[in-house]
This record gives C-alpha cells, sequence and structure tokens, in this order.
C-alpha cells in the first residue's frame, strides 16, 4: 500500500479523498493555487504545496508543478479526483515515466475511451448497443452533411474529446448544421484542445443513466449498479439517484452486462462509469464511459455501503476487488448545490459566504469544502456542496431531502438550494415522469 499519496485537485472532492487516505492511514499531500491558500483540503491535508496563481492552467493544469510537487514531498502516487487532469493519459503517462503511480487507468485505457469515435468502435465489437452516427472522427461541415443526410435530423453534434456538456449541439434542420458544426468545433477547441468532432442521431426525450464499475488487475471487472442523471441542464447533472426508478430488474441486468462487456474492451482497471441513454421504449444505447471518479460516486457509496474511493486506491495498488456481487439497500439522492443564481440565467455568483449551516440528522451526507468566512472565487467550477440522503424508498428520500434542504443555509451568494426545492415537489419529478429536458420545460410543469 501506498505511503504517501498528493491530490492532485481541490476543493470538495480533494477533501473526500483525505478523508479516505487518512483511514487507510496514508498520508496525504495537498496542492493548491494561492486563490486556495484558505482551503480546508488544505489544512487538513498532512502537507500542502503551493503551484501558482488561480488560472487552472498555470496551477491545476500544470503538469509540471504537480510532479515537482509530488516529488519533493515523496508521494508515492497521485489521486487526479475528477474534472482537471483525471482523464488526461499524457498526465498518467508522466507519472508512470517519474515513478509515481496514477490512482486511476492506463493510459491506453484513458485514450481509448476519451476518444468517443475509438470508444464506440470498441462498443460496436463488443455488441454494446449504439446510436446511429458517423465512424471515426470528422472534422469540417461537407463531412458533417454528408453524415446528416444519411441518418437524417434531428442530430447531435459531440466533441471526439472530452465530455460534460461542452461542445455539444443539437441540429433539427439542415438550414442550421454548418453554424453549429463551427460553433461545436470552437467550444471543442477551447475546452479539449481537440476540434474534431462525431455526429449522432438524437434521442429524443431520453433518461440518462449510467453504471458504476470497477476493475482490478486480475482480470476481475464488477458493477454497483446504476445511478439515474436524467436531472441536469445544458447536459450539467443537478440531481442523481440509486437505484434509477425507470429500470426493471430484466433491463437492469441488460444494461449492467453491456457495462460489463464496455469495461471488459480494454480489460479495464480502476473504478468507472458507463454512461447509456434509454429511450422511450427502454431501448438502450451506450453514450460514453468516464475513466474516473464520478461527482456522484456517493449515491452508490450510500446504496451499496462501499468506499469508492478505498477502492480505487486499494486497485491502484494491486489488491484484487470482491468478486461477490454487492447487495444494493435502500433509496439514495443526491443534490448538487452550485453557487449561481437561478434567476439570472444561472449566473455563477462568486462572493464572500457569510452564512453557513450544513443540515445534518440520520441517512444524510454533506460533501463540502465551504464554511461561513469562504470566498467562492469566479476561477473554478460552482459547485458548494453534494448533498447525498439515504431512505428506504424513493418515495421517504424526496420527503428528507425537502428536510434537508430547508435546513441547508448559505448566506452571503446566490445558490440552486431554492430549484431544488421546486423540483422536489413538482408533480412530474415525484411521479418520476420527465427527461432530460426537464429543467427547459419546467415552464409547463404542474406544482
Amino acid at each position: 500500500m501506498f505511503n504517501k499519496i498528493l491530490i492532485a485537485n481541490r476543493g470538495e472532492v480533494a477533501l473526500r479523498i483525505i478523508r479516505t487516505c487518512k483511514e487507510m492511514g496514508i498520508k496525504t499531500v495537498a496542492v493548491y493555487s494561492t486563490a486556495d491558500k484558505d482551503s480546508l483540503h488544505v489544512r487538513f491535508a498532512d502537507e500542502a504545496v503551493c503551484i501558482g496563481p488561480p488560472s487552472a492552467s498555470l496551477s491545476y493544469l500544470s503538469i509540471p508543478k504537480i510532479i515537482a510537487a509530488a516529488e519533493i514531498t515523496d508521494a508515492d502516487a497521485i489521486h487526479p479526483g475528477y474534472g482537471f487532469l483525471a482523464e488526461n493519459a499524457e498526465f498518467a503517462e508522466i507519472c508512470a515515466d517519474s515513478n509515481i503511480v496514477f490512482i486511476g487507468p492506463t493510459p491506453e485505457m484513458i485514450s481509448k475511451m476519451g476518444d468517443k469515435s475509438t470508444a464506440k468502435e470498441l462498443m460496436k465489437q463488443m455488441g454494446v448497443p449504439l446510436v446511429e452516427g458517423n465512424e471515426g472522427k470528422l472534422f469540417d461541415y461537407e463531412e458533417a452533411r454528408k453524415v446528416a443526410d444519411k441518418i437524417g435530423f434531428p442530430l447531435i453534434i459531440k466533441p471526439s474529446s472530452g465530455g460534460g456538456g461542452k461542445g455539444m449541439r443539437i441540429v433539427r434542420e439542415h438550414d442550421h448544421l454548418e453554424k453549429a458544426v463551427e460553433i461545436a468545433k470552437s467550444e471543442a477547441l477551447a475546452a479539449f484542445g481537440d476540434e474534431s468532432f462525431y455526429i449522432e442521431k438524437l434521442i429524443e426525450n431520453p433518461r440518462h443513466v449510467e453504471f458504476q464499475i470497477m476493475g482490478d488487475k486480475f482480470g476481475t471487472i464488477v458493477h454497483l449498479g446504476e445511478r439515474d442523471c436524467t436531472i441536469q441542464r445544458r447536459h450539467q447533472k443537478l440531481i442523481e439517484e440509486s437505484p434509477s426508478p425507470i429500470l426493471t430488474e430484466e433491463l437492469r441486468e441488460k444494461m449492467a452486462d453491456a457495462a460489463i462487456k464496455a469495461a471488459q474492451s480494454v480489460n479495464y482497471e480502476s473504478v468507472g462509469t458507463v454512461e447509456f441513454l434509454v429511450d422511450k421504449n427502454l431501448d438502450f444505447y451506450f453514450m460514453e464511459m468516464n475513466t474516473r471518479i464520478q461527482v456522484e460516486h456517493p449515491v452508490t457509496e450510500a446504496v451499496s455501503g462501499v468506499d469508492i474511493v478505498k477502492e480505487q486506491i486499494r486497485i491502484a495498488a494491486g489488491e484484487r476487488i470482491n468478486k461477490k456481487k454487492q447487495k444494493l439497500i435502500g433509496h439514495s439522492i443526491e443534490c448538487r448545490i452550485n453557487a449561481e443564481d437561478i434567476d439570472n440565467n444561472f449566473q455563477s455568483s462568486p462572493g464572500l459566504i457569510t452564512a453557513f449551516n450544513s443540515p445534518g440528522g440520520n441517512g444524510v451526507r454533506v460533501d463540502t469544502h465551504c464554511f461561513a468566512g469562504f470566498n467562492m472565487t469566479p476561477y473554478y467550477d460552482s459547485l458548494i456542496a453534494k448533498v447525498i440522503v439515504l431512505a428506504n424508498t424513493r418515495e421517504e428520500a424526496i420527503t428528507r431531502m425537502l428536510r434537508v434542504l430547508d435546513e441547508f443555509i448559505v448566506e452571503g451568494i446566490k445558490t440552486t438550494i431554492p430549484l431544488h426545492k421546486k423540483i422536489f415537489r413538482e408533480k412530474k419529478f415525484i411521479e418520476n415522469d420527465y427527461d432530460t429536458n426537464y429543467i427547459e420545460k419546467r415552464e409547463e410543469i404542474e406544482v
């Protein structure tokens, strides 16, 4: 097992990793930008190294600075968390070249699954259902036009690299295709350094369901059930729950089998997530695989009782995972609370948090790096906290979440707490009658 792990991240996920490391008896090193000098992950780690100014490109995305911090502190492994360098194959390779263990899959696995065109070809070979679309990468409008003529409209343009909704464009008619291609290419180039893209037939009104998988170095791959991540805005998830309220046991087994096959296509090692779209007929299609820990992993931890970060570290250290099928108990829901103004087009709301009360009680978990006096900077994502509840049933989980949201006090900045409260009281959400366009359609929802 590792003696010391450097966490190449910030905020709540850095704290989350530090907690598990402490319980495992592993020392930790925090890295931080000057904007994060007063953050909790800096305070709670055993050591801390400043790696640059607030700009992520000069700090949390600076591979030389992070490797140097690991070397001067004698860290024998690096945990990337999520975001930043978590799915950067070059970073994983440089870690290996520096004799530092990257806590995640191999560079080759990251590359194959990170390139959406390659991933789709692998899924095709494994017999995993795919949405109709082009093969390989596209680079310009003329190529896009030929694909559009073949598969028809509506369609969706997606970047070959990266994820999180950046560079994605829905096109419903031919006249809008050329402009959409140019915008998608520009956004993808800015976000991922790669302007190539691919096109798929648009699945109308889908549900978004993903499976948590784990694989070790001995060829064992298992799953820990699914998460329903359908409630999202502009492809950014807002609410996640497990189990998914739309899956039958038969469909769950089919999707789990497909998720395992997806991981087997690259002999996957580490924890990861295989994401699917489910249409109105309950037919499902592979969307992508994320080769890292997910923001919403606590939902699965709640119903499974498994510390996923601990398993990720154990796998990286060469230990075996438990082959026994995990029994999942209860229903868990997570809300992502962001510093955003919901009445002003979800504009980011940085500033000083003047009052902060974290909710508690039975079946409640709050993952946060914030506190009264904490300054939410404009430099990074707007996540304030993840609120997770566990109850016996979905109905009880919704009731518990409403109670918890009433207890959660954040003053000094705008938050999405009022939006979450409204959603959990809305008839269509309660009755499980919604899709990924739910937020955009809210004006029509009966409360």
